[in-house]
């Protein structure tokens, strides 16, 4: 799978990633603008944003206008936001591309930002926090965050806070639009069945005239960290949740693909070392897994568990257990060829998984570009897992599960949480 980049007059990136077999084509453009970039005054003004595009343009007024427009050639779109990006995307046949363009494009430079519609949407955003804390599952990547990183945007929910979004105006999503929605900051992918020289022609069409300016810069991340922390919510359930990780390496810093595999031999998969320990072997927990993620200035790798409330120290020990036999060598820890080969083949195996689904392949495009720096074709990326040895994988265990960077999150009804600082060491 190959690609094609093309920058216009205006800065704006395009890339073009041509899939001949495809009968449909995904069409995204994807802002390097995200939570990061806010203050305490619009916490959650990137994603109330992402909501607003699909309200109403000029040319198409209202969100039924849209809606009915992408419902009527068997389209769909959506859109997301992160803490460094947010993007928005339609997928449909290919034949109907310069409608795609045509959409996304009125949508990021045109939407009419109503006040009545801010309003409506502004319960649709409350409730979607409401959500978010009520499902503990998916709340405790953001609890972990906040650890991490503190009263920081980093640390922050790109959801927001409840008192901010009820105060967000007109005025500023105007003044968030005209600090990051800049033609050279924002990438403009087409994957799928389409040409290159058709992609570059629409899209000049159509984000040709996006105006370019200076962009809002972030405040790097900066890690103090010199012993073990934890952060404990409070909250009633019937299954408690940890995340239990260290902090790692920058998006583009060598060791990520040593702690890709890493996180695949703990925490990947129903075969991985956690899933047999802490739920086949122990049924401490219904799930559990690990992850490798990393921002352009800084990183993390953390296993999360729903647990058992009253076996948490168990589950907290057994992981701990892992991290340490790892990272001290110990020869009952150490990792075979064939458990190597495993986890490479379980990464590579999911990767070309995604490949089958034109949305995916250029969100995958859209975020190296915006954030890496370079882009690595997939069969380089294959090429890169290879590679990685097992002294590479040894190493950077030893490197990153120290005592100075590790966390603990919880969450659950643990009034006295406290109680789990004495088992932080590694």
């Amino acid at each position: 799978m190959n690609y094609q980049r093309t920058i216009l007059p205006n800065g704006l990136r395009v890339l073009t990633i041509p899939m001949p077999s495809f009968e449909s084509v995904t069409a995204m453009a994807i802002v390097a603008a995200g939570s990061r970039y806010e203050t305490r005054k619009n916490s959650g003004i990137s994603h109330f944003l992402e909501h607003m595009a699909f309200k109403g343009t000029e040319k198409r007024p209202s969100a039924l206008d849209i809606s009915t427009l992408i419902d009527g050639i068997g389209g769909e779109f959506n859109a997301f936001t992160g803490k460094e990006t947010t993007g928005y995307y339609i997928k449909s046949s290919s034949s109907h591309v310069e409608l795609l363009l045509d959409v996304l494009s009125d949508m990021l430079q045109n939407s009419l930002l109503k006040e009545d519609e801010i309003n409506k949407e502004r319960g649709v955003i409350l409730e979607e926090v409401n959500l978010y804390e009520d499902t503990p599952a998916r709340k405790i990547g953001d609890v972990y965050e906040r650890l991490l990183y503190g009263d920081t945007p980093m640390g922050w929910d790109i959801s927001g806070e409840k008192d901010v979004i009820k105060k967000l105006q007109r005025k500023d999503f105007l003044s968030y639009l005209s600090s990051l929605y800049s033609a050279h900051n924002t990438t403009v992918v087409l994957a799928g069945g389409i040409s290159q020289k058709k992609a570059v022609s629409l899209t000049e069409k159509y984000f040709g005239k996006m105006k370019k300016f200076d962009t809002l810069r972030y405040n790097k991340v900066v890690e103090t960290q010199k012993k073990p922390a934890l952060y404990v919510k409070e909250k009633k359930t019937e299954q408690a949740h940890i995340s239990l990780g260290v902090r790692t390496i920058p998006l583009s810093h060598k060791d990520r693909y040593p702690l890709s595999v890493l996180s695949a031999i703990l925490g990947g998969g129903m075969s991985s070392r956690l899933f047999h320990e802490v739920r086949e072997k122990r049924g401490l927990a219904y799930y559990v897994r690990s992850s490798s993620d990393h921002y352009k200035d800084c990183g993390s790798f953390a296993s999360t568990a729903g647990v058992d409330p009253k076996r948490v120290e168990e589950a907290i020990e057994v992981i701990l257990e892992q991290y340490h036999g790892i990272s001290s060598g110990l020869k009952q820890y150490s990792i075979s060829s064939k458990e190597l080969k495993k986890a490479k083949e379980f990464l590579k195996g999911h990767l070309v998984l995604e490949l089958e689904d034109s949305k995916s392949v250029a969100g995958m495009y859209a975020h190296q570009e915006l954030l890496e720096g370079e882009i690595k074709n997939p069969n380089e990326i294959i090429a890169q897992v290879n590679k990685v040895t097992v002294e590479e994988v040894e190493e950077v265990a030893r490197k990153y599960f120290v005592n100075s960077g590790l966390n603990l999150a919880a969450i659950g009804n643990f009034p006295n949480g406290q109680k789990f600082e004495k088992l932080l060491k590694l």
